[in-house]
């Protein structure tokens, strides 16, 4: 067989024979640290770790200076390369620990394998038939021991079921979707779902809390939270609380980095005080997946149809506003295709309004359909409030019903008089009363 490492500087030699034991190690990265079995392999002329292991522990990578393409022993291309990346990483094998440099290539089987660089660097007693790995140099001795210098081997088919339930764990707890509740109140209650697919989970008060009318105050919950990876918690409000009192929630985000209390911020449009117990439901936390994007600057953006149309800009058309007179106003409503608008200033409040009217709008407001119906102390004089009872409902809200034939037109212009008819048919008993009082009074009867 032809080895190609002692020709050439920029090739690697990778012998598949089985020279080799495992020993376990510990890898800092740099945000984890991780326990994997590693394999020595004397035929291996450098040392390698997998390149989906690096991106998987958040391991940092460093561009190689030139491409080493791999070789096995025998010359033929491997697998593993080429290689483009180095990591300089410390691990630890029992109380040896070392600054150490890796080639990162594309490992079939392993994880990480420590070739002849690391076996020369610290020239390791190895007894391959008691399993035993002593660092008794100079330089382990000096830099690189805590405590003891022997480690343990561990058993080839031992140490791979080990690194398949470290790699499975990892696994799992990258698919975890659950949300990490840390109670900061031995009170407090861990959120819930309502419903088996709710969309949220209901966030409790942990202190009772009257809210004022029409004010806004802060609830507390009394727990932290770390949701998933990859999303943010967002606080939203509950529909039941909306439709019964007439309290909303302002909207807030939870970021995945946020370790504090849960807070949430009430607001009541009610004109009542609302009084929040201990253990209510208040809001709800729902998490949102999130792009983790970074913001750069650009000369100018691209062109849309929209472009800088803002608020409101979308599904409406532009209104127009003009003075036009009152004959012209009854004309142009009138249009079955026309929606016009009227201001109105409301002097109590200070503000004013727009009103859409059409003609199928004053239609309804002619007959009645949009009349608010006025209270009896609106109708009747203050002064006659004590005699409100003597009222009939019929009586104090409408007219009697118009009778043909028998009530009176008085029409009230200048030299007209009162109509001469007969008002009602009269018994002849009634006829000779009315007669009385008339002349009584000085009135002429016919």
């Amino acid at each position: 067989m032809r080895n190609l490492y002692a020709a050439l500087n920029n090739t690697e030699t990778v012998d598949n024979e089985n020279n080799h034991i495992m020993v376990q190690i510990r890898l800092h990265g740099t945000k984890r640290q991780v326990t994997i079995n590693a394999m020595i392999d004397s035929g291996a002329t450098e040392d390698f770790i997998d390149k989906g292991f690096c991106s998987k522990y958040n391991i940092r990578t460093t561009q190689a200076k030139t491409t080493r393409e791999v070789y096995l022993a025998d010359g033929q291309p491997s697998a593993m390369g080429p290689i483009t990346h180095t990591v300089k990483v410390p691990m630890n094998i029992g109380s040896h620990r070392e600054l150490a440099t890796f080639q990162v290539a594309k490992l079939p089987n392993h994880e990480v394998i420590l070739g002849m660089p690391w076996l020369k660097q610290h020239s390791p007693r190895i007894d391959w038939g008691q399993g035993k790995i002593t660092f008794e140099s100079e330089r382990c001795t000096t830099w690189c021991l805590k405590e003891s210098p022997m480690v343990y081997t561990i058993p080839e088919e031992e140490a791979r079921e080990e690194n398949l339930k470290v790699e499975f764990g990892a696994t799992q707890s990258k698919k975890d979707q659950r949300i990490q509740v840390r109670l900061l109140d031995p009170q407090a209650r861990i959120p819930t779902r309502g419903s088996a697919k709710a969309a949220g989970h209901d966030l409790y008060a942990n202190e009772e809390r009257i809210i004022p009318a029409r004010e806004q105050e802060v609830g507390a919950t009394g727990i932290s939270i770390t949701p998933p990876k990859g999303t943010y918690g967002r606080i939203a409000p509950r529909s039941g609380m909306a439709v019964k009192h007439q309290s909303a929630v302002n909207g807030a985000v939870i970021d995945s980095d946020y370790t504090g209390e849960i807070k949430v911020v009430l607001v009541t449009m009610s004109d009542q005080d609302y009084h929040i117990r201990q253990g209510d439901r208040i809001a709800q936390l729902i998490t949102e997946k999130i792009v983790e994007s970074d913001c750069y600057q650009v000369p100018k953006l691209g062109k849309t149809d929209r472009g800088q149309q803002g608020f409101g800009s979308t599904g409406t058309s532009k209104a127009q506003i003009c003075e036009i007179s009152a004959k012209a106003f009854r004309k142009f409503y009138r249009r079955p295709d026309t929606t016009t608008g009227i201001l109105k200033y409301n002097k109590k409040e200070g503000r004013i309004s727009l009103e859409s009217v059409n003609i199928g709008t004053e239609l309804a407001i002619k007959s009645g359909k949009y009349q608010k119906q006025r209270k009896l102390e609106e109708m009747v004089p203050q002064e006659y409030h004590g005699y409100l009872d003597v009222f009939e409902e019929g009586e104090k809200t409408k007219l009697p019903p118009h009778r043909p034939g028998i009530d009176l037109d008085i029409k009230l212009e200048e030299g007209q008089g009162l109509p001469v008819k007969k008002i009602y048919a009269l018994s002849q008993d009634e006829l000779e009363e009315c007669y009385g009082v008339a002349n009584t009074v000085g009135f002429r009867v016919n």
